[in-house]
């Protein structure tokens, strides 16, 4: 197979059993994919491991070994300048694939309309799931764009990539990383959507190094995200008892071009507003926007209860009215719609 259509990447450092299931089950449930596997200076049983399921794969299989273990980043970033297809995917060796997930993958890369999707994450199950994965609580979006993506599983397009580079190996293995990453695709117009289509099962991580070195790496991961992009928000928005949520389409086009910088949005509706938000779809637009519905028989106790409970649970939460009139109850220190425009715009 000369042109593959799928170039699937799984940086190895040894945990050969795990491994073994890991290849297994993508060589199993992946018909027309190129498997690249990366030895990241695995020991030597790993890597005879390696080489048995690599030899029968022919053109359909490449096996590139580093003499010494570079990083989780170098490694991927190695196979991915191996990958000459349209889509490459990074599967990780404690994720195990199942019949269906690469047309998943593939079909939210294609197959979503607006501005093209770069970046495709699966959604997660084991006990090693990440919990960041918002649309498990969202079963009528198939697809949802996201701000937050994992190294266990992650497709990438091509064309993105020889756009906005490799990832950053300067920065850490996790978060930082990854949000750079995000970041820099948007900022060349491409989307990053997480996909109920596509469900892997994940086990924990293996975690190496010392604590004081991943703070360390963490923590110049965020410096130089923030140097690079600014502070990422935690908004709270409250739009009144009177407003028409079908009069919100502008605000909610500000909200998710918010969402898609990095910042998140807890929007407080009443339930008029609320069916009227999943009427629209709009509950679907991006995991980083989240609704918190008010009761139906004491909205405005409920509200002061619902604003208390949000700066209890995130410490630094900026409240945001929608009118620039005197506040309701527990949003005596909440600016106005228009203000918080105004820094997303300054982003």
């Amino acid at each position: 197979m000369t042109n593959p259509a799928i170039d699937i990447i799984v940086p190895v450092w040894n945990s050969p059993f795990e491994t073994r299931a890991c290849l297994a089950a993508i060589i199993r449930h992946s018909p027309g994919a190129r498997m690249i596997i990366v030895d990241n200076g695995s020991s030597r049983e790993t890597e005879l491991m390696m080489e048995e399921f690599s030899e029968p794969l022919g053109e359909q299989g490449l096996f590139i070994k580093s003499e010494r273990n570079i990083g989780l980043v170098p490694a991927i970033n190695m196979g991915l300048a191996h990958s000459n297809s349209d889509l490459a995917v990074v599967v990780r060796p404690h994720v195990l694939v199942s019949h269906g997930w690469l047309d998943g993958l593939r079909e939210a890369a294609l197959g979503v309309p607006g501005p093209p999707v770069g970046i495709v994450s699966p959604v997660f199950s084991g006990s090693g799931a990440a919990p960041l994965l918002a649309i498990n609580n969202r079963r009528d979006c198939p697809s949802i764009e996201t701000f937050s993506v994992s190294f266990s599983a992650l497709l990438l397009k091509r064309e993105m990539r020889l756009r906005i580079g490799d990832f950053d190996e300067g920065l850490d293995s996790g978060e930082w990383c990854l949000t750079d990453y995000v970041r820099r695709a948007w900022s060349k117009g491409y989307r990053t959507c997480v996909t109920s289509r596509s469900h892997l099962v994940c086990g924990q991580e293996p975690v190496f190094g010392s604590d004081e070195r991943r703070e360390g790496k963490a923590r110049i991961g965020r410096e130089h995200y923030q140097e690079q992009w600014g502070v990422s928000r935690h908004y709270g928005v409250y739009f009144g008892a009177d407003t028409d949520a079908a009069s919100l389409a502008d605000a909610v086009a500000t909200i998710r071009a918010g969402a898609r910088q990095g910042h998140r949005f807890t929007l407080v509706l009443h339930r008029r507003q609320a069916r009227e938000f999943c009427r629209c779809g709009w509950n679907c637009l991006h995991a980083g926007m989240e609704i918190a519905r008010l009761s139906l028989l004491m909205p405005q106790r409920d509200l002061v209860r619902t604003i208390g409970s949000l700066r209890e649970n995130v410490p630094g939460m900026i409240m945001v009215r929608w009118e620039d009139d005197a506040p309701v109850a527990g949003m005596e220190m909440a600016i106005p719609f228009a203000e918080m425009a105004a820094l997303l715009g300054n982003v």
